[in-house]
């Protein structure tokens, strides 16, 4: 692979991108169960949630390098802009152009959910690079998890069934809570490995703030309660098709499936420092979106 190309595919942290997917790709399987599936508002939200996921990563690591906040030979995975392979203005360019298309992209969704959006897009533009600089930057004062929980849990699953829909659905809403749950994880991991850096940087994520142990034992909880959630799911689709037309059986083996493998991600998570844990962001993503993708499959069958 060309080596320029690797370090922009690097900066956009590919591994975190199945955070942003897993909430629209949900949604257009609850849409399509519900009868409510639109394929060109769903794909222009797909679209858009990458664009955002990655302008918020490159935005992220720009405003870190500004901050101090990452350095050289970093725990974590390797910073472009850190070691010298991008130029700040660069990164900074960059992060603004995809920024901008994200906006187009978003302004494309208006004629199928209506001018309200305008201004969501520009809340979700805003948190984009509040969570790294501003008076304030959030990331650093502990409200990291809650604009994950937020901005890629409630906000895609809600807003990509509604745009399809047209009404918001009390079944859609506890789905982008588990959803943002799931989400939340990749974060925890990404900040218990860069526990010591961020605190010599005074950046006070909610890791250093509470400590490793509350982290872990955070992460164990958010897949069990986010499995929870899905008993209404179960409940509504016996409700809809009858009990004698209910899922089957096996299909609990989706919930299932995911707490063994987030049971074992956690499990090496709290045996493992330093780079280490590097693998566990992408292995915590993954668990996410291969159950996204199976809980999918089944209300796509069962539609």
């Amino acid at each position: 692979m060309n080596r320029q190309l690797k370090i922009w595919l690097e900066c956009f942290r590919l591994r975190t991108l199945p955070v942003s997917l897993s909430g629209v790709i949900i949604a257009i399987g609850l849409a399509k169960w519900l009868g409510h599936f639109h394929w060109k508002p769903a794909v222009l939200c797909l679209v858009f949630a990458l664009l955002a996921q990655i302008v918020s990563n490159t935005a992220n690591e720009y405003f870190d390098y500004l901050h101090g906040a990452d350095k050289p030979g970093r725990v974590g995975p390797r910073r472009g802009v850190t070691e010298g392979d991008i130029s700040p203005k660069t990164l900074r360019n960059v992060t603004f152009g995809l920024l901008a298309l994200a906006g187009v992209v978003g302004c494309c969704l208006i004629p199928y959910g209506g001018w309200w959006l305008l201004p969501v897009g520009l809340v979700i533009a805003l948190a984009a690079l509040a969570y790294s600089t501003g008076p304030y930057p959030l990331s650093y004062h502990g409200l990291g998890e809650l604009m994950v929980f937020i901005f890629f849990g409630l906000v895609p699953v809600n807003l990509t069934y509604y745009v399809q829909a047209l009404q918001f659905n009390p079944l859609v809403i506890m789905m982008s809570i588990t959803i943002g749950l799931l989400g939340v994880n990749v974060l925890l991991v990404n900040n218990y490995r860069d526990v010591e850096d961020d605190r010599e940087a005074g950046k006070r994520t909610s890791v250093v703030i509470f400590g490793r142990q509350p982290a872990s034992l955070a992460y164990l909880i958010n897949g069990y309660a986010g499995m929870g959630m899905l008993s209404a799911l179960w409940v509504m689709i016996a409700v809809r098709w009858g009990i004698g037309r209910s899922l089957p059986v096996w299909t609990l083996a989706v919930p299932v499936l995911y707490l063994v493998m987030h049971t074992f991600t956690w499990y090496k998570l709290t045996r493992r420092d330093g780079a280490a844990l590097n693998p566990l962001l992408g292995e915590t993503a993954r668990n996410m979106l291969i159950f996204t993708l199976l809980l999918t499959i089944i209300l796509i069958i069962y539609s």
